[in-house]
Parts: C-alpha cells; structure tokens; sequence
C-alpha cells in the first residue's frame, strides 16, 4: 500500500510572506488522516513546522504516520526551509517515539502546576522564603543589566540546541519585546529580586499574573545554589499568582536542564507538550 499526500486547499500566503498548506494523508487515494505545514513566522521562512498530523484509529501503528511525518518534510524542502519543528502533547507516546526514531531534537518543554483552590491565606510571600532572605521588585537601574543577562542565556540555550545565530537572537527579541514591552512598567508583569543578607543571590520575573499565570525565568545566582533559593522563588511565584486568581501556573524549560526538570517535577509540574527540532539535509 502507498501512503501519500493529497492537498486538501491551496497553499496561503501571508502579508509577510509566511505560508501554510494542509494536506489530507492517503493510503491508495483512501483517506486515513491529516497533516498540515507552514513556515515559522518566529524564524522566517528557512523554518517549516509540522503541526495536526493525525491518522485515524483503524489505520494507527501501521506506519503511516511516519510515512505522512517524511512527506511534510519533503514539502517543506521544496519551500526551501532548512530546519522543521514541531510539538508532540506529553499524551502521545508514539508520535513521541515517532519523533525520536525520526531524528527530532527536543529542545524545551512546556510544564504547567494545577494551583488548587485555597482560602485567603494572608501570609506575605515573604514567609515562604529560607531564613537571611527578603524579595524585593527590580529597581530601574537593575534593569539593564538583567535584560542583557537573559538575552544571553536564552539566545546561548538555543543556539546550543541548533538554532543558528541570527535566528536564535530573533527569537528573544521578538519574545521579550512581547512579554515586557515597556520593560518594567510592562501591564501584567513582574521582576522581583532575592536578596540574602543583603546581596543580590537571584531573580523570579512571570509574565500574565492573570490566569493562566507563565513564569518567564527563574534563577539563582552559582554561589547560593543548593540551599532551597529556587524552590522558595516557585513557591512565591504559586503564592502571587494564586492570590492573584490565577488557577494555573505554566513555565518553558530547555530539555538539558535537568536540575531545573528535576526542580519543577518535584513541585507538581506536569509535563504538558514537548518541542522538537530538526535539520532539513
């Protein structure tokens, strides 16, 4: 039997050049399911992406999936796109082993908390944090230096899971530009500060306090590392956004970071979807 593609509307192309197609999946011109393509509008057109490929029940296991997976890429060559990505939901354990068998890359995850439902607890967060340390919001003058710290580290994270260089730094710009438009004073944001015994030791800052509530970074500096920081930075992070009504709490993390996986696994965290890359040879 040949698994194929048959196009299921006309390539759409956008203002800004971005393109998108779907395709229905066929075994002998019977259709069996669905995929669909486009170029990452985050990256430029060099960047394809898999998105909704599914294959109904009957015909699953039968690799047709995997078949459809190498069809999309080839259409996606012929656009001239270099690399692919695509998300897998932690619920799909084949199209996970799909992905891997395939030569997919995962680069982050994305982890969300179920914050459960409590009565007003009007303890500070400040209760929640290891003796010798206060939480303080980010002066002004702080700032600078902050938001050159974590363009470096994000642009570092992805260039070393294979982003190329330029698309790495376009990323960032265009992801902090829209979490923290106007840096500080951003609507629904926060940067806070840890101090301890005085001295910067780390930093928490999260995006939409509203529900659902998505922490943008967390970290501690190397010398205090070990003694429970980060832990009591998420606790504070559940604590705000709780009080804030927010039922859900959700973090992007780099697939090699195993102690921060570690971290959010040990607080409740789920995994919720996994992020994969590849080179288009």
């Amino acid at each position: 039997m040949t698994t194929t593609l048959r196009p299921a509307r006309p390539v759409l192309t956008g203002a800004d050049g971005a393109r998108s197609a779907a395709y229905t999946v066929c075994v002998n011109s019977r259709p069996v399911g669905a995929v669909g393509v486009g170029t990452d509008r985050r990256y430029g057109p060099t960047v394809g992406r898999i998105d909704a490929l599914t294959i109904d029940e009957p015909d699953r296991r039968r690799g047709r999936g995997t078949v459809a997976a190498l069809a999309a890429e080839e259409v996606l060559r012929q656009w001239g796109c270099t690399r692919v990505e695509t998300t897998v939901g932690a619920g799909m354990p084949y199209a996970l082993r799909m992905a891997a068998a395939l030569g997919y890359t995962e680069r982050n995850r994305t982890m969300l908390l179920a914050l459960p439902a409590r009565e007003t607890d009007d303890r500070p967060p400040a209760g929640l944090l290891p003796p010798g340390t206060t939480l303080r919001p980010m002066r002004e003058e702080e700032y600078a230096a902050w938001r050159d710290h974590e363009r470096d580290g994000y642009v570092a994270a992805l260039t070393g899971s294979g982003v190329p260089d330029d698309q790495a730094e376009r990323e960032e710009s265009a992801g902090f530009a829209s979490a923290f438009p106007e840096g500080l004073a951003s609507p629904g944001t926060m940067v806070l500060v840890l101090e301890h015994d005085g001295a910067p030791a780390g930093h928490l800052s999260w995006v939409r306090l509203a529900d659902p509530s998505w922490v943008s970074s967390v970290e501690v500096a190397p010398e205090y590392r070990g003694r429970g920081f980060g832990r009591a930075l998420m606790r504070v992070a559940e604590e705000l956004t709780r009080k804030g009504g927010a039922t859900t709490l959700g973090l992007n993390v780099f697939a090699g970071n195993a102690p921060a996986l570690h971290l959010y696994a040990s607080l409740g965290y789920r995994t919720t979807d996994h992020h994969f890359s590849k080179p288009l040879l």
